[in-house]
């Protein structure tokens, strides 16, 4: 049997002032037309699909038509789990529309016999797919609790989580039938950053209460398909075929450099899987740069990227980010780098905070906020200030 495994679209997310869903849209088509050049029977997808919990209209029609174009026109069942940028839900509501196309939607962690697994049959044979979407901390799995009243620490949830998928799995496969854990959790050791800028991965979720231990990933299964981690890599220190697929687009300049891909797998019963890397070649790349700006301005090759630049200059340069975006046609952000004086350390609570916004733009942009921005943050902070709790 041969598998898909994609992850992290995040469809709808932007960057800076790209929407970016023409680039989703072209992506997510070479990643159907590999499912059909690959002969692929089944396409799992590890969660995190949209980039917020309740995506914008037109965010919600570009991942429900890329998820029934990997069905092939229904040749091949497509599983999806929701990751932690994902409601559940929403994934749930939609589930009863899309099962007929053959997409099956797990939002919410389920009994492996009341929806935590599917038994599907593919033009290969049978597969026995469960999925384990993100859980938060702090939530109590109710179905766990009528088998083993167990409050411990997240790995250790996340560890019986997978434990008793696994083992529903072994026995529901037997012997004719391929085994498979969708997921979406943080192994520890899994590689995050590495570029030196913010990643898409929310901070949020990549502390040490949010990580499960090697033994989260089960031992018996033909394969594990994990995401929540944008980096492509093989899960750290798992004893089975287990990658995370990484996400569909840089999708930030922490992640910019990075080959994304998909993950072909072919598996049989009661073997483990094979393992093969397909590269992406769709989507704007995004670079960082660095030189004065009449070292950067005369770069043709930096015109076609989605940038980041860092202008060396003498100071402040109140006209500079007008005139990178005029020369740049995909500038994403520019920051001035001189040397600042030490700021003497002034507490919060002596400044006005528009004040401090004032001094932190200018440090940042090297260019005054003009008195029109200055007076929206007011009004932002006013009403905020003074919101309900």
């Amino acid at each position: 049997m041969r598998i898909l495994h994609t992850s992290d679209w995040h469809v709808g997310k932007r960057l800076g002032r790209y929407d970016r869903l023409e680039e989703v849209v072209a992506t997510i088509s070479e990643v159907a037309g590999i499912a059909t050049s690959e002969s692929v029977d089944l396409v799992v997808h590890s969660g995190d699909l949209f980039d917020r919990p309740f995506p914008p209209i037109d965010a919600l029609r570009v991942a429900l038509d890329g998820l029934v174009s990997l069905t092939g026109e229904g040749s091949r069942p497509v599983v999806v789990v929701a990751g932690n940028h994902d409601s559940g839900d929403l994934f749930e509501a939609l589930a009863p529309f899309l099962a007929g196309w053959g997409i099956y939607l797990i939002g919410w962690i389920k009994p492996p016999a009341n929806g935590g697994v599917f038994e599907l049959d593919t033009a290969s044979g049978r597969a026995v797919v469960a999925g384990l979407p993100f859980l938060r901390e702090g939530h109590v799995v109710d179905f766990m609790a009528d088998t083993d009243r167990w409050y411990g620490q997240y790995a250790e949830r996340i560890r019986r989580l997978t434990e008793v998928y696994s083992d529903h799995l072994v026995e529901t496969a037997g012997t004719d039938a391929v085994s498979l854990l969708v997921a979406h959790f943080m192994v520890t050791g899994a590689r995050v950053g590495g570029h030196g800028a913010p990643r898409g991965e929310r901070e949020l979720h990549m502390g040490e209460a949010y990580a499960a231990g090697e033994g989260a990933i089960p031992a018996s299964l033909s394969y594990v398909a994990m995401g929540h981690i944008h980096a492509p890599q093989p899960v750290p220190g798992a004893n089975v075929p287990a990658e995370y697929a990484g996400s569909l687009l840089e999708l930030d300049f922490g992640e910019a450099g990075e080959q994304k891909r998909v993950v072909i797998v072919d598996a049989e019963p009661g073997r483990p899987a094979r393992v093969t890397s397909v590269p992406l070649s769709t989507g704007r790349r995004l670079v960082r740069a660095a030189g004065t700006w009449d070292e950067l301005a005369d770069r043709t090759d930096l015109d076609d990227f989605y940038l980041d630049l860092a202008v060396d200059t003498e100071g402040p340069e109140p006209g500079l980010g007008a005139q990178a975006v005029e020369r740049f046609p995909y500038l994403v952000k520019v920051t001035a780098v001189y040397e600042r004086p030490e700021l003497e350390e002034v507490s919060r609570g002596q400044l006005p905070w528009d004040q401090v916004y004032a001094e932190f733009r200018e440090r940042e942009r090297g260019e005054p906020a003009s008195e029109e921005l200055l007076a929206t943050f007011r009004e932002v902070s006013d009403e905020v200030e003074h919101a309900t709790p």
